[in-house]
């Protein structure tokens, strides 16, 4: 049984949105922090954003503040990552994460977190 499943990945033009949602199940998932991660092609998985069990603290990569938006709605169990103004250099796999909330910083380290999704394919192009 998959945990966390990504949905909403796609090709779209440089300049465009996506909207990308992660439904969690099985898990108490508002205990969770949660996290988006993304992967290119001979590049290290790195992290994109990241939120807080209750939504209160978020933290964003340098490379997609002001363009990206991560958010919750715990009664639904999924959280989202609106992704405005992309360009080519966001194409990757974008992958879904969470970890047993400790009320702290939220980690941008992927062994910190040790639920994964499958992740989708975004593609960015010129």
């Amino acid at each position: 049984q998959r945990l966390l499943v990504e949905s909403g990945g796609g090709l779209v033009q440089a300049g465009g949105s996506l909207t990308l949602s992660c439904a969690a199940s099985a898990v108490a998932f508002s205990y969770y922090d949660m996290a988006w991660f993304r992967q290119a092609p001979g590049k290290e998985r790195e992290s994109v954003a990241a939120i807080s069990q209750s939504g209160g603290s978020k933290d964003y990569a340098d490379s997609v503040k002001g363009r990206f938006a991560i958010s919750r709605e715990n009664a639904k169990n999924t959280v989202y990552l609106q992704m405005n103004s992309l360009k080519p250099e966001d194409t990757a796999v974008y992958y879904c994460a969470a970890r047993p909330g400790s009320g702290g910083s939220l980690p941008r380290q992927p062994y910190m977190y040790n639920l994964w999704g499958l992740g989708t394919q975004v593609t960015v192009s010129s």
